[in-house]
């Protein structure tokens, strides 16, 4: 008799120890898939406005960042560039981007708030291709007569160096140009528009 006392009261704490360890033992399994649950920095700033140094880009140099998962190409273009771009209205399709997506203070010839600094969007606007920057004198199979700009080798869609589009390719738009502003000389905030200062 006093054995099978002993015998259930063995059994009572080997069960409540068994089970009392086992619950530690599920809780601390679960802490990782929870923590992993939660969103990172990095997730909760791929959506926030990203600042970039300019101050060692050289004209006719280009950066590349990313925002909201997209790549952002900042070109510092020449004063050659720039002549360029004014010459080539009648061969875009959409010259003054009247339907293309920029902000309003981007809407003119250069597509820039200071028409040195391009900052455009990175994918071609007809299947999501990343186009290539090609220089002039690196653009001879492109065309006889290029002048610089992106291509997208997919399916040849062409861009000037203010990410318009040509006439006759695949692209219907120009590039998207983001909202931005310059916060000094030599940096610019990605993301966040001019206008939104103000208000």
């Amino acid at each position: 008799m006093e054995n099978k006392t002993l015998n259930q009261s063995r059994r009572r704490f080997l069960t409540t120890a068994a089970t009392v360890v086992g619950g530690f033992g599920a809780a601390a399994a679960t802490v990782p898939f929870v923590s992993n649950m939660s969103p990172s920095a990095k997730t909760k700033a791929i959506g926030a406005p990203v600042e970039v140094d300019i101050s060692k880009l050289e004209p006719g140099g280009r950066l590349i960042e990313k925002w909201q998962g997209k790549p952002i190409w900042i070109l510092r273009r020449t004063n050659e560039m720039l002549q360029d771009i004014s010459s080539l209205n009648d061969k875009l399709s959409d010259p003054q981007s009247d339907n293309s997506a920029q902000p309003d203070y981007a809407k003119n010839e250069f597509r820039a708030l200071k028409e040195e600094f391009l900052v455009v969007i990175g994918i071609c606007t007809h299947l999501g291709c990343s186009p290539s920057f090609v220089l002039k004198e690196d653009g001879e199979s492109i065309s006889s007569d290029w002048m610089g700009g992106f291509f997208c080798p997919c399916h040849g869609s062409r861009f000037d160096l203010a990410g318009r589009v040509f006439k006759g390719v695949p692209a219907p738009n120009n590039l998207v140009i983001p909202p931005y502003k310059f916060i000094s000389d030599t940096r610019l905030l990605i993301g966040e528009d001019t206008e939104e200062v103000d208000g």
